[in-house]
């Protein structure tokens, strides 16, 4: 794929001009408190970029999963709140995406000013499986930009989305790649063609069904996967192995042990963790103790102990292979991570990504979430991805609508 950079279009010239800027503001919040900013900073750059080339910005995001109207819990105030508070220049919110306030504001935007408009997913047209809904949003997100507006996607946590603010605008407007989807792909790119081995990709996060399609990509390409999480015990179900009350997902046991015949003929190592601790029941005060995967019954706690972590024996053991390592990908967390009792499992993949020679991807979404909670500063790993979905989605080989659009 090639894609017009948004190099070009600063200089091509956009000082009064209006661009609309697909950003990811899609943020984790405690009531009106973002609780993790790192995908706002992340969007900072490319904002700046154009602001302080002269243009005037409309940022288009979306929070959370409204049923396409607003709903207070998912406004973009406190995400817009934030952007302003990190921003070296003028940040305003609109009342709404395409109604009065972003008609009236947007008019009233300077050169080198960020107007945020309101949840594009309180119009039920942004995700509209219908072309002609989600169109007519998209020429009323245009109107706003004048008759001489540009598009820049800079939001690689939607690029697997083919919704209004993603797809549709680019139909629409001149098209450009922003910095940080040039990067993601270009991180991407390293992890799918020409990877350096050893290539350990480490898997968590609670159900195996949705890492399957990504497994079966990675199968022959990646060397060794490491498997905790909730996930963990679907694999040892499908090894034999009693797992109590922890999740478990019945019905992809035979799809994991067909995974573990292919991936030896594949040349691709699962490994399992051989210990781990159980809970009495899923509580951050629960008592818990450590025990052998295969004995995860045989705890104090009997059939209703439940897995909540790896065990220190196979964090140690996943910590070495990672260290030992060329290229790392990361993606879901080993424990409850929110849990300080059972943090020690996604705390010792952290450490051993940050003191690795190799070249290390955290995937996003929870991974991206533990690390900053657990104390880690993002620049201690190679690459932190802002697109959890949009990153399993390319590693699986799939089309992304948002990338191929922008396609020249």
């Amino acid at each position: 794929m090639t894609f017009h950079t948004l190099n070009e279009l600063i200089a091509d010239g956009v000082r009064g001009r209006y661009v609309l800027v697909r950003s990811d503001l899609n943020v984790p919040l405690d009531g009106s408190t973002v609780t993790d900013d790192g995908r706002i900073k992340a969007s900072l750059p490319v904002l700046a970029k154009l602001t302080d080339a002269g243009a005037r910005v409309l940022v288009t995001a979306h929070l959370g999963r409204p049923k396409g109207a607003p709903e207070e819990k998912y406004s973009l105030k406190p995400a817009a709140a934030r952007l302003a508070e990190l921003a070296g220049f003028k940040v305003s919110l609109a009342g709404d995406t395409v109604g009065e306030s972003a008609k009236e504001l947007s008019a009233a935007l300077q050169d080198g000013e960020a107007l945020v408009l309101e949840n594009v997913r309180f119009d039920a047209r942004e995700t509209s499986k219908a072309d002609a809904e989600r169109g007519a949003f998209a020429d009323e997100l245009v109107a706003l930009t004048g008759g001489n507006g540009a598009f820049v996607d800079d939001a690689f946590g939607a690029v697997h989305r083919k919704h209004a603010s993603v797809y549709d605008v680019a139909t629409r407007l001149p098209s450009y790649q922003g910095d940080l989807v040039r990067t993601e792909v270009e991180v991407l790119r390293k992890l799918t063609t020409d990877t350096q081995r050893p290539y350990v990709v480490v898997l968590g996060g609670s159900k195996v069904s949705d890492k399957l399609a990504v497994i079966d990509n990675l199968l022959g390409k990646a060397d060794t996967i490491l498997v905790g999480g909730g996930m963990l015990f679907t694999f040892l179900a499908a090894a034999g192995h009693k797992v109590a009350a922890s999740l478990l997902e019945e019905d992809q046991i035979p799809v994991v042990q067909d995974y573990l015949k292919r991936a030896a003929d594949a040349g691709t190592e699962f490994v399992v963790p051989t210990d781990v601790v159980v809970a009495g029941k899923f509580a951050a005060d629960a008592e818990h103790e450590t025990v052998a995967a295969d004995a995860i019954e045989s705890s104090s706690f009997g059939p209703q102990g439940i897995g909540l972590d790896i065990g220190p024996v196979s964090a140690a053991a996943f910590a070495e292979r990672i260290k030992g390592a060329k290229t790392v990908f990361w993606n879901g967390p080993m424990g409850v991570f929110e849990f300080a009792a059972f943090a020690a499992g996604t705390r010792a993949i952290a450490q051993a990504l940050t003191e690795t020679d190799a070249f290390t991807v955290v995937g996003g979404g929870d991974s991206a979430a533990a690390v900053r909670t657990l104390g880690f500063a993002d620049d201690r790993f190679g690459h932190i991805s802002t697109g959890g979905g949009a990153s399993l989605e390319y590693l699986e080989g799939k089309e992304l609508p948002g990338l191929s659009v922008l396609d020249r």
